[in-house]
């Protein structure tokens, strides 16, 4: 070998490897002289220029002298010319000896060559190479630019180290750099290198672990065939990415550059890995300034090296050293584009065409790569590698003697430097050089790892700069950013400021759903449109979601919005036309009633009981009206609406119509001579027969409606966008009733009117009759089909189509005539034109009933009406129809509702005393008892409304009502408020309640006059929710009492707490009258429900019945909720029965104060008191506070109690506690003063009025001394003051006050229940802020504990299970079921569990995935270590019979048979037995490779030598025939042949097998298994048939020659045994198939095994153990005489 070399002697000499040139030209080998030696072309400047600098450095290193003093560096440089063999001759020349090439090894770790350590080479491809080599020798290698990962293993290349960061980390760096900008579908296109190729998968394989795709791999060949490369630009082009990364070395780049440039590839942003991020070769040219621009790349930290730039311009021909440096030339030539005189011949190529050279060139002139210093990467690499060999060299001459690293601590040799000594010196180099960076090596040989990233971008002059953009820390820790970016210096490609996309498939919007495309990777997708009724709201949703049945998707599908309620409402154009029809059919009606009042003395309106024509007349009216309730939103009242009262009043006017149907037929027949028969049909008969009729239809409706009343019901269908909203009948058989009753009646009247159609025309009305009922049928057997065929509103539409045609039809027919004579022809309105017998019916007038009740007043100027229900029960008198039934007895009188009315009248008598607020006015009091019954409130309302004469109520006009009182305050209960409110609004006269809560009653449509000072229960609701909710309540039982405030309250509860997830466990209803058996139902429905929750929303008189029955059963450990009525109550806190079981309780209560001078008032009262005589109840008060009675009796009041003392009259209320006398927390009675006080400052706003200023038409002010209630409604709706307490009191528009509560807790005290106050509901939060405030720390819960109860039908499923609905149970009921095997779910209350990835198995608990245990069959495995020791125990007992046959080799009995054969199929069995032993252990390429093919081979070589055994029997016998000389066919050579040829055949088969398609590792994943199963596939089930078909043949042939000498003496008898063990081989191997097949994983490898050990045992103990008894126990049959002595042993 002869290479040139640049070289300088020194005391330590550095190798050195640069890739000076790029290409070599390959010489014509002719094989016929020696070749000539490689040409190196295209000259590279850069490469150069690091050489340079390897030379700089150590010339400085020599100058300066600090580092190894008195030690001069030499260097021996070569060129690797870029190519591998060129770079393993130059690594073998620096190895060679001063005298020849080869390498003298004097030990294991001296080497003696020309250099201890080799700097370079560039490439990795080449770098390889000379790590293999150089390796061998210990001899350190640092490489400045080989950066293949694959070079970090210490296994393969142990003296290997680099300054050049690992692609590991540069990979790393562009895999961060990908995912920060989100590209999903990248390029990649590599060099054909170790370099390329490696780096290019390393990217490759790491990128796609997060989800981006590659959307092209692309190797660029080395010989840049044009083909190819076109190839690859048109998969750039056509694969889509925005996005290429080109992993290659700069001549590769180049050449993919170039044919991008032919092609007009432009708009791809680049990635640029290391080796050319800084390439100037790529950078200079100004071609590729337009495809560059914008490429970002990774290059390691640059510096600037002082002084380089001098001593690389200073290089010239002329200089001195010039002869030395065989690489100047070609350098010098190819820089000036001139040619010196001195020519290389093998170094360059001819340039004849150049001119010669001036002399006068200078490199200070040229600007090119070589003299480029403002990038100084790679050299800075060369530069470092020289300081760090130098430091290692320092560092090995200064070590101390006693203290080396080496065997004895001794030190190395510095006069004679090893390698592998100076090897282990660089592994611990660690030292800061002048620039600030620290040099050292990791375990691998690896640096540490820093990289700048550059962007290309165009300068002002036109050239491509390299922008520093950022920086990538390979060193960063975790929770630092490896990657920092400065993303707006960065420009893109194209001068784009804007990252550009790089996906395959757009990413799907809102409203689409990503659809995998077949065949395609994961990232390409189609967007496919949400179909209607699903929606997908965030980008790449992998499904669109269903909505919910009452929600619809909007047209982009991105939400769900509620479905269109769609029902007939009165905006709409149908609805509109029918209200429009239904008003004109009214207003027709009362034309016909105001004609017909207009000539109400007219022959033709007396005539057939004008009384019966205006009922007509009424009902009709009703029926156009009652149409109009079918138009609007259905709600629960509607629904029952509409069809009763289109029910009643349809029978009500077919009843009128029946009545005077009757009416004509009579009338005729009354006209008989002796006929009476009207007296039987006269007005009150008529009445009764309407009112029977009615009635009949009323009972009906009644039943429908408390069995099964209709109901508002909404239907979603599916692929609907719109919700029907329809009410429901309920009961179909009640609906059928209905109409079936009104139809009979209709029937009914056409009989009686067809049957008087021939009387006299006087009598045409019972034709007008007939021609109705006839159109009045029609029309509703029409309805019929057309009802139930009409979908949604259009089946209301039918509804009120029907109804309507028929009261047209009713009016048309049956007044149209009548009008048209009275209004056209008023000459037949005459008593003669009709019958003169018929008597008007009389009227009746109805006395009212006397009404008068107890009452406690006080007159003044302005007089307040008050109803307080101050008995709790009433005793209903004995009706016996026969006399006047006696007054109701009102019994159990309540302190507590005393006590407010006290409060009322404390209240008016502070206002008359202060005097401030109504100054010269006076205010009274009007107070009833109301018995807490509504007919008993509604009697005692009617007294207030009546005037001083007597009950009737004079109505005067719309708004002005002469009762004896403007304004009424009360009642307590919603039930009695209600019947109250209907009665009072009819007449504008105000009611304000104190106590009544029912949300009902903010309804001012229903209740125009009613306003309250206690909170609707709407805000009692949302207090309890917000209650239920924070203590994570779902399993809430719900007690109710049956009474407005229960009911409405309870199911408002129900249904708001429902939208929040939480369950009703129970809804039950305390009945009015404490039934015995209802109450004990209830407590065991609590009992059963499993709710530990249960809210009581009831008055005290119900909830205490519950209470009481709770106690009969031993109710416990229930968590009370208390609705306001009773959250505060006396009668149930004070008994300490209730304590145990009421301890803890939670309820609310409306905000309380301490009024002053309230006690003193209350205290006061007493029987001796002047105006005690005209206080009723202050009698039943007293004998109830202190259980005495007066001797004053009022028998209407109180209940016989005789057995009571008579009282002394030293009673004292101050002396007593109770209910009355608790001042505690006025909260009802602090309701009761603030409805006075509203009430005085209304009347007082009223009084001030202004003229000319008023709220009333034309700016009138009211009449203060004559007040209007509709006018003080006006005033009052208007309050708004701060009373003496600092509180806001105003009603909203609802009549409603502000909402606050607060939250009590039922303490146990010394003294009895306390009510602790625990937090406050504020029901005017606004958004943002907290309705509910509680101090949980204060609570004290039932049973005395402190901890939260919990309430739940199920326990929350823990981790690893999932929930499973209970069938026919609420939402919040479900059991916990285990996640299966392979499944698990990591959050408590998983809907599902999620499956495990198919490499991962669930742990027992189910709460993560772990990747499955790999099953194969090992060393270690107890079935493992028994074939291992069965397989080493037959070849033992193999090798046992090679000694035997070896000692007694010259017996007659091993000679027998060809004793070669014998030795060889020993060898042979040996060999199979072995083979087993690759099957055990982990699969990889090579052992599933191995294994089957030495199975293979290795049992045929032994069938080979059994059959050639078997053909050396069967030819030895037919060799004894006389003349016979078969034997010289079958003589050793032969054998040998046939076992060659035999084998030969086997090993053709499994080379075939190993080229196409060879087994390889395999993991099976099943499912359900927790096991991978790694075994080894068969690659090709051909081949490895092919390999058993073959021996399985042999084994058959064997057999069938040996069955052939079976017979042949018994000194023959080898031929038997070889049939028997051939027989136990194909028993063996036929057996093995099925067993194979159905065996799984391990199992299948554990059979195949068996099979081989027990054919292989077959043949050894078959053939040779007989052999070996004889020899070692019977050596007498071991004779030449017991043998055929005729047969010539080979």
């Amino acid at each position: 070998m002869s290479l040139p070399v640049l070289q300088r002697n020194g005391d330590i000499t550095l190798g050195g490897l640069f890739s000076l040139h790029d290409m070599v030209v390959e010489p014509n080998r002719l094989f016929t002289t020696m070749p000539p030696h490689p040409r190196c072309i295209r000259f590279n400047f850069r490469t150069f220029r690091w050489m340079q600098t390897m030379i700089f450095a150590i010339e400085e290193i020599n100058r300066e002298g600090k580092l190894l003093p008195n030690v001069t560096l030499g260097y021996k440089i070569y060129d690797s010319c870029s190519t591998p063999y060129q770079a393993l001759k130059a690594a073998m020349e620096l190895m060679g000896t001063k005298q020849v090439s080869e390498v003298e090894m004097v030990d294991s770790h001296v080497c003696h060559g020309t250099v201890p350590v080799v700097i370079g080479d560039g490439g990795s491809t080449q770098s390889l190479v000379v790590a293999r080599f150089l390796g061998a020798f210990h001899v350190p290698q640092v490489s400045y630019f080989s950066s293949c990962a694959c070079l970090s293993d210490k296994k393969e290349y142990p003296a290997f180290l680099r300054t050049m960061p690992s692609d590991l980390f540069q990979v790393d760096a562009l895999v961060q750099l990908v995912r920060h900008f989100d590209w999903t579908w990248v390029g990649v296109t590599a060099g054909d290198d170790a370099y390329g190729r490696g780096g290019a998968t390393l990217f490759a394989n790491e990128v796609q672990r997060f989800g981006v795709c590659v959307a092209l791999h692309e190797i660029i060949p080395k010989n840049y065939a044009r083909e190819a490369m076109a190839a690859i630009v048109s998969r750039i082009r056509s694969s889509g990415a925005s996005v290429v990364l080109v992993f290659a070395v700069e001549q590769d780049a180049a050449a993919l550059l170039d044919e991008a440039l032919r092609q007009g590839l432009s708009g791809i942003q680049w990635l640029a890995s290391e080796a050319w991020s800084t390439a100037s070769v790529l950078s200079t040219p100004a071609k590729y300034h337009h495809i560059l621009q914008g490429t970002i790349g990774l290059a390691i930290r640059r510096v600037h090296i002082p002084g380089l730039q001098d001593f690389l311009l200073r290089l010239h021909p002329s200089n001195s050293d010039a002869s030395e440096n065989p690489f100047l030339i070609p350098f010098w030539e190819e820089v000036f584009g001139c040619r010196l005189g001195v020519r290389t011949e093998d170094l360059m190529e001819s340039e004849n065409d150049k001119p010669l050279c001036s002399g006068s060139e200078d490199l200070k002139s040229i600007k090119n790569i070589y003299s480029d210093v403002s990038q100084l990467r790679i050299s800075y690499n060369v530069y470092k590698a020289v300081y760090a060999i130098v430091h290692a060299i320092k560092a090995m001459k200064s070590c101390n003697d006693g203290a080396g690293p080496f065997p004895l601590h001794a030190c190395p040799q510095a006069t004679n430097i090893q390698p592998w000594q100076l090897l282990h010196y660089l592994k611990e180099v660690v030292y800061t050089n002048n620039f600030g960076d620290e040099t050292m090596f990791d375990q691998n040989g690896d640096p540490v790892a820093m990289y700048d990233l550059v962007n290309w971008q165009l300068g002002l002059n036109g050239a491509m700069q390299f922008v520093t953009i950022g920086m990538f820390d390979g060193t960063a820790t975790a929770g630092h950013k490896k990657l920092q970016l400065q993303e707006n210096k960065i420009i893109w490609n194209d001068n784009e400021t804007t990252v550009p996309q790089s996906v395959c498939s757009s990413p799907c919007p809102s409203g689409t759903r990503k659809a995998i495309r077949p065949n395609f990777p994961i990232c390409c997708h189609d967007c496919v449109v949400c179909r209607a009724g699903e929606i997908s709201n965030q980008t790449n949703s992998i499904e669109c979601v269903l909505c919910l049945p009452q929600f619809w998707s909007n047209v982009q599908r991105t939400a769900c919005f509620p479905k269109e309620v769609d029902f007939l409402s009165f905006s709409d154009t149908m609805g509109i036309t029918l209200i429009t029809i239904a008003l004109l059919g009214s207003l027709c009606t009362c034309g016909v009633i105001f004609i017909f009042s207009c000539h109400i003395s007219s022959p033709i309106v007396r005539a057939n009981n004008s009384e019966l024509s205006f009922l007509l007349l009424f009902s009709l009216t009703l029926c156009f009206l009652c149409s109009l309730t079918f138009i609007g939103r259905p709600s629960d009242w509607s629904c029952m609406l509409r069809h009763t009262s289109f029910g009643i009043t349809f029978v009500l006017c077919i009843s009128c119509v029946l009545g005077k149907t009757i009416v004509v037929l009579m009338a005729f027949r009354a006209t008989l001579p002796g006929s009476n028969v009207m007296k039987w049909f006269g007005p009150v008969q008529q009445r009764a027969i309407i009112t029977l009729s009615t009635l009949v239809q009323v009972i009906i409706c009644t039943i429908w409606l408390m069995v099964a009343p209709p109901t508002p019901q909404k239907l979603m269908p599916r692929e609907s966008a719109i919700v029907i909203l329809l009410c429901d009948e309920g009961s179909a058989l009640g609906f059928a009733l209905v109409l079936g009753y009104i139809g009979l009646l209709a029937c009914l009247c056409l009989f009686l009117a067809f049957l008087a159609r021939k009387l006299p025309d006087n009598f045409n009305e019972a034709k007008l009759i007939t021609f109705s009922m006839l159109i009045f049928c029609a029309v509703w057997v029409a309805f019929i089909p057309a009802y139930i065929s009409s979908p949604g509103k259009y089946a209301v539409a039918v509804e009120i189509f029907a109804i309507l045609a028929s009261s047209y039809g009713l009016l048309a027919c049956i007044f149209a005539p009548k009008c048209y004579i009275i209004l056209l022809r008023p000459e037949k309105n005459s008593r003669k034109h009709l019958m003169s017998k018929t008597n008007d019916a009389e009227q009746c007038k109805q006395m009212p009933g006397s009404i008068s009740l107890p009452v406690l007043q006080r007159t003044g100027d302005i007089t307040l009406g008050g109803l307080f229900p101050l008995h709790e029960t009433v005793v209903e008198p004995y009706h016996s129809f026969t006399i006047m039934p006696s007054n109701l007895r009102c019994t159990s009188f309540s302190l507590r509702l005393f006590r407010m009315a006290q409060t009322m009248i404390f209240a008016i008598e502070e206002i008359n005393r202060e005097g401030k607020l109504l100054p010269n006015v006076t205010l009274g009091y009007k107070i009833y008892d109301t018995c807490i019954t509504p007919y008993q409130a509604l009697k005692a309302a009617m007294e207030l409304m009546g005037t001083k004469q007597g009950s009737e109520v004079e109505t005067v006009d719309d708004h002005m009502c002469h009762g004896t009182v403007p304004v009424v305050i009360g009642d307590a209960g919603s039930t009695e408020s209600i019947v109250v409110a209907r009665f009072l609004g009819a007449f504008h006269v105000p009611q304000v309640s104190y106590f009544s809560s029912c949300a009902c009653l903010s309804d001012k449509k229903e209740y125009p006059a009613f306003l309250r000072t206690m909170p609707s229960d709407l805000f009692q609701v949302d207090a309890l929710v917000q209650l239920v909710k924070h203590f994570q309540w779902t399993w809430v039982g719900v007690i109710a009492g049956d009474d407005d405030y229960g009911r409405s309250g309870a199911t408002l509860f129900a249904n708001e707490v429902k939208k929040f997830g939480v369950c009703v466990a129970l809804h039950e209803i305390i009945p009015k009258n404490y039934a015995r058996e209802a109450m004990a139902a209830i407590v065991s429905r609590i009992r059963s429900s499993g709710a530990w929750v249960i809210l009581v929303f009831a008055v005290e008189p119900d909830a205490g019945a519950l209470f009481d029955e709770a106690l009969r059963q031993g109710l416990t450990g229930i968590q009370w909720l208390a609705s306001e009525a009773w959250s505060t109550a006396s009668v149930l806190s004070s008994p300490p029965k209730y304590h145990h079981i009421l301890q803890g309780t939670i309820g609310l209560a409306v905000h309380g104060v301490y009024i002053p001078g309230l006690q003193d008032f209350l205290l006061r009262l007493h029987p001796s008191n002047p105006d005690a005589s005209e206080n009723p109840f202050l009698i039943p008060f007293w004998e109830k506070v202190f259980g005495c009675r007066l001797g004053v009796r009022t028998e209407d009041l109180m209940e016989n109690e005789n057995d009571k003392p008579l009282c002394s009259g030293s009673e004292d209320l101050k002396n007593m506690k109770n209910t009355y006398s608790d001042f505690s927390k006025l909260r009802i009675s602090y309701n009761v003063y603030k409805a006075v006080y509203a009430i005085a400052h209304a009347i007082k706003s009223m009084m001030t009025c202004k003229e000319d200023a008023g709220p009333f038409p034309l700016k009138a002010c009211p009449d203060a001394s004559n007040i209007q209630p509709w006018q003080l409604l006006h005033y009052l709706k208007e309050v708004d003051y701060i009373n003496q307490f600092g509180e806001e009191t105003k009603f909203d528009q609802n009549g409603d006050p502000v909402a606050i509560y607060d939250l009590l807790n039922w303490k146990l005290g010394f003294d009895g229940n306390q009510f602790v106050t625990i937090g406050m509901f504020d029901g005017t939060a606004t958004a943002g802020q907290k309705k509910l405030q509680l101090q949980e720390d204060n609570i004290l819960w039932n049973g005395n504990k402190t901890t939260v109860p919990e309430s739940v039908c199920s326990s929350p499923c823990r981790q690893g299970t999932r929930k499973a609905i209970r069938p026919n149970f609420p939402i919040c009921c479900h059991d916990c079921v285990v996640c299966r095997a392979g499944e698990i779910s990591n959050q408590t209350n998983s809907i599902e569990c999620v499956r495990c990835l198919p490499q991962f198995w669930s742990n027992v608990e189910r709460t993560a995935c772990f990747p499955k245990e790999v099953d194969f069959l090992s060393f270690s495995d107890t079935m493992g270590i028994t074939l291992i020791t069965i397989a080493l125990l037959g070849s033992l007992c193999t090798c046992w019979v090679i000694v035997i046959f070896s000692c007694h080799i010259s017996s007659p009995i091993v000679r027998a048979n060809n004793s070669e054969l014998s030795f060889l199929l020993l060898f042979s069995l040996t060999l199979c037995f072995l083979c087993s032993l690759t099957f055990i252990g982990r699969p990889s390429d090579w052992s599933c490779m191995l294994r089957h093919t030495a199975f293979g081979i290795t049992f045929v070589l032994c069938i080979s030598c059994v059959l050639g055994k078997t053909i050396v029997v069967l030819m030895a016998f037919r060799a004894t025939l006389p003349g016979s000389n078969v034997m010289k066919w079958f003589g050793p050579v032969q054998q040998r042949a046939i076992i060659t040829l035999s084998t030969l055949v086997q090993v053709i088969i499994c080379t075939i097998w190993l080229t196409v398609a060879p087994p390889t590792p395999q993991k099976l994943m099943p499912r359900e298994s927790a096991i991978v199963i790694l075994l080894c596939d068969e690659g090709s089930a051909l081949g490895f048939a092919l390999v058993l078909g073959y021996i399985g043949l042999l084994a058959c042939l064997c057999l069938f020659l040996a069955f052939l000498a079976r017979k042949l003496p018994d000194n023959f008898n080898e031929a038997k045994l070889i049939t028997f063990s051939m027989l136990i081989f194909c028993a063996v191997w036929v057996a093995f198939i099925p067993a194979y097949i159905s065996s799984p994983g391990k199992y299948a490898v554990a059979v195949e095994i068996f099979a081989i050990l027990a054919s292989s045992y077959g043949l050894l103990a078959c053939i040779f153990a007989p052999k070996c008894y004889i020899i070692l126990l019977r050596p007498e049959k071991n004779s030449r005489k017991h043998l055929m002595s005729k047969t010539n042993l080979q």
